[in-house]
């Protein structure tokens, strides 16, 4: 996460497949793509909007794109909600293979004044690559700003902030709920413009209402777009939120470092291929696959040598039941044993409204197979006003052709491929987004 440099251009790498990010360079996706494609291996090219990242995708001028799906503190990102429900079917061929999580700290960045001598520099205050990139920590500016709920002015007089309404608990994260984690660097009295991504500013409400409530506040692509706009406005009078990796990107100055709502917030981020173009888990089907071959491989050899495989030793008198005759072994890549916990899949649908009990319906097709529904998320239908498309997501993965076809002959589908089987007697339609494995576990060590 150190070397940025390298993905301005559209130039395509000999040899290397294009992976296309929300933009520009040193926004939040720009890291989680990052984390997931090395440079060394892929051309990264940056994307103004969400929707560009869908149509390289979609056209195939990109193998693989990378959007937000969705953040801890404040929810799904409508744009990609709305792209996912694709209601004019430009889309058709998109699905999730992959995600990732990028953890997310929050600066305002400006331009420091050059009377502010006592204010730390820009490259004093930037946040390294690696701090932003690596951790999830609360960073807090070391600064004596009195208790909890004030700040200091430049010549050390105490203001407490205006009183926030509401209660909250207590946590180790935040330990003083309704009150801000971080205070300004430098008076900022002067800022008469904030520029963010929509996204932004529902996770740093705290900050922004104590500290620029009233600032007029306009959206931008990403943040590190509005760090850009910032960068070109030489008067001073406008800020951004974004990264500490966008101000030394950009030779912005942090007015304020960590002023998101919560230390744990964080960013989910979906890969999107394109349907037949080996989307889904192919990493651990590749895996899996070169273990069996190694596994085969090392019985064949005992076997030529005169030694009794660890499956079957001669002379050993063993008692094997119907069901372990029938049923798939674990490590067999024919037909894998399930493990919904491993996977996540995203499904839309839409149903009847008139129709009393359809949703209800519908969703209990999910929980007679066993498969835990972790999310719903509704955007309108297009169809007619009240009307909506439902987008959720289940643990578990839907199977593949041939997949599906062995676990047939063995005795039956897997579980998702019978609930969205089902889910068709229930619903007007409904269109699978893609299956993958869920990182969270191997985050957790799982």
């Amino acid at each position: 996460m150190d070397d940025l440099k390298g993905i301005d251009g559209g130039e395509r790498e000999r040899g290397k497949k294009v992976v296309a990010f929300l933009g520009p360079r040193a926004s939040y996706t720009h890291q989680a793509t990052l984390d997931t494609f090395p440079e060394s291996e892929y051309t990264l090219q940056p994307q103004i909007t969400i929707e560009d990242v869908f149509s390289a995708v979609q056209s195939g001028s990109a193998y693989r794109g990378v959007v937000p799906f969705e953040n801890s503190s404040n929810g799904s990102v409508v744009f990609t909600l709305d792209l996912f429900a694709d209601l004019n079917g430009k889309y058709p061929d998109i699905l999730v293979c992959d995600e990732a999580y990028i953890a997310v700290q929050h600066c305002l960045l400006g331009h420091i004044p050059s009377d502010s001598s006592s204010i730390m520099s820009a490259s004093e205050t930037s946040l390294s690559t690696s701090e932003t990139a690596a951790s999830n920590t609360h960073h807090a500016p070391n600064l004596h700003h009195g208790p909890p709920g004030s700040t200091l002015r430049l010549d050390s007089t105490p203001l407490e902030s205006p009183p926030n309404s509401g209660a909250a608990t207590p946590t180790p994260l935040t330990p003083y709920p309704g009150k801000p984690l971080a205070h300004p660097l430098i008076p900022l009295h002067n800022i008469k413009k904030i520029y963010s991504h929509p996204q932004a500013w529902g996770q740093c409400k705290l900050f922004l209402n104590t500290y620029l409530k009233g600032v007029e506040r306009q959206d931008v692509s990403s943040t590190s777009r509005a760090a850009e706009l910032v960068k070109m406005d030489q008067s001073g009078e406008s800020a951004a939120v974004s990264s500490g990796i966008a101000a030394r990107v950009m030779g912005l100055g942090v007015l304020a470092r960590g002023i998101e709502d919560r230390g744990d917030n964080e960013t989910r981020f979906f890969v999107l291929g394109r349907r037949g173009e080996g989307v889904g888990w192919e990493r651990e089907r590749e895996e899996r696959k070169s273990e069996s071959e190694s596994v085969a491989e090392s019985n064949s050899v005992a076997a030529s040598m005169g030694v009794d495989t660890p499956h079957v030793r001669s002379g050993e008198s063993q008692s094997i039941s119907v069901s372990e005759l029938t049923q798939p072994t674990v490590s067999s890549p024919q037909a894998p044993a399930e493990n919904h916990e491993r996977y996540k899949t995203l499904i839309s649908f839409t149903i009847s409204h008139s129709s009393p009990g359809s949703l209800a319906q519908s969703l209990a097709v999910f929980s007679k197979h066993g498969l835990n529904l972790t999310s719903i998320n509704t955007r309108p239908s297009g169809v007619e006003n009240w009307n909506y498309i439902f987008l959720v997501e289940i643990k578990g993965r839907r199977e593949e052709e041939e997949e599906e076809e062995r676990r047939e002959q063995g005795g039956g589908k897997g579980a998702v491929n019978k609930a969205l089987e089902e889910l068709g007697g229930v619903c007007r339609g409904w269109r699978w987004l893609g299956s993958w494995q869920n990182r969270l576990l191997s985050r957790e060590g799982r």
